[in-house]
């Protein structure tokens, strides 16, 4: 879901610019808020290098904000021209040192990175304050400050896909739902039950597979798709991979699609997404945003793996973490000097391509 928040920003700003109506019709529509507090950068100006941190949270309408952890987590680096955009996961359980939130009572300690979200949340923080700690989590983990912000919701996932007509996505290998099945009368029904020890197969069920391959899914699949992890040799760098080549396949399906020299189609998706996304700009005009990633397609869009998209876990007070190597550091100071470009040139294999 947090992909949807890259596809918003580049696909409104590559559509947009050419008409101010629809400009201000979406700008309207989105939902402005100051989330990333201490986190961010200096200045409001995004004329040079920009970073932008996202966050996907699995909420359904009416739920509180207390007690959610990030379901993911991602650093979009934009070079100085503009030109294209990096996508650096944060693995949600990277053993990190979250600060303390005197505006949560939370007192700072060790924990998963995605727990900041939560604890920032607490007492009354809501989203805002669970960003702001998120974020400053995140900057204390990586170095990185952020000139823009934004949270991406369920509902804005499935409403985007769904505008556009469903997506072309490529499989790269088996995936099983633990999440979506039927009974024997062809009813849905949750195929497993989670418990403390993983998912375990509920008897009478079957479900939904992913077969590799190229294939067109409707939006609930591609939902679905992009959630599992548990069932995954790599766990939920098999997602982040999945989630990236997402992004992807949508902004490939958008102009497939024609949606942008159809100006009614293209109104109707941008009305279906705007409101998925809550965004912070760092004090700069919205337009100013459009503007800055126009030029961003899939075919200049670079995904990353951290730590390789390999495990480097540890135990901390029982439960397993994910801890950065020193490649990973090295790609986040890359990051913190422009200099991408340059990581990747000498680690080709910590690019995710359609099928890796």
């Amino acid at each position: 879901m947090v992909i949807l928040g890259v596809v918003l920003m580049a696909f409104s700003a590559a559509t947009l610019l050419s008409g101010r109506y629809l400009l201000i019709r979406y700008a309207k529509s989105l939902h402005l808020e100051n989330l990333l507090g201490d986190a961010r950068a200096r200045g409001s100006s995004i004329d040079g290098p920009v970073n932008v941190l996202l966050v996907g949270l699995d909420e359904r309408p009416g739920e509180n904000a207390d007690g959610v952890r990030a379901d993911s987590v991602v650093i979009v680096h934009l070079p100085a021209g503009h030109q294209q955009a990096y996508l650096v996961p944060v693995p949600r359980d990277t053993l990190a040192t979250i600060p303390a939130f005197p505006k949560s009572g939370y007192p700072g300690g060790r924990d998963k990175v995605n727990a900041a979200f939560e604890y920032g949340s607490q007492g009354g923080g809501g989203r805002a304050g669970g960003f702001a700690l998120l974020a400053m989590t995140v900057r204390q983990l990586t170095g990185v400050s952020f000139n823009g912000a934004a949270i991406v919701n369920f509902g804005g996932f499935q409403s985007l896909v769904t505008a556009l007509g469903g997506v072309d996505l490529c499989v790269d290998e088996t995936v099983v739902s633990i999440h979506v099945g039927t009974d024997a009368s062809g009813r849905f029904h949750p195929p497993y039950q989670m418990t403390d020890d993983g998912p375990v197969p509920i008897p009478g069920t079957t479900p939904q597979v992913y077969r590799p391959g190229c294939q067109h899914m409707r939006a609930w699949q591609a939902l679905d798709y992009v959630r599992q992890r548990e069932l995954l040799p790599d766990g939920d760098y098999g997602r982040q991979r999945h989630q990236l080549q997402f992004l992807r396949a949508v902004l490939t399906q958008a102009s497939r699609s024609r949606v942008l020299s159809d100006p009614v189609r293209l109104d109707a998706v941008l009305r279906a997404a705007g409101p998925a996304l809550t965004f912070d700009g760092g004090g700069a005009p919205i337009g100013s945003w459009l503007f800055t990633f126009r030029n961003i397609r899939a075919d200049r869009s670079v995904l990353l793996k951290t730590n390789g998209g390999a495990f480097n876990t540890a135990e901390l007070d029982g439960q397993q973490v994910e801890l950065l190597t020193d490649l990973s550091l090295t790609l986040f100071q890359q990051l913190r000097r422009d200099a991408l470009d340059e990581f990747v040139a000498a680690h080709r294999d910590w690019v995710v391509s359609p099928f890796s």
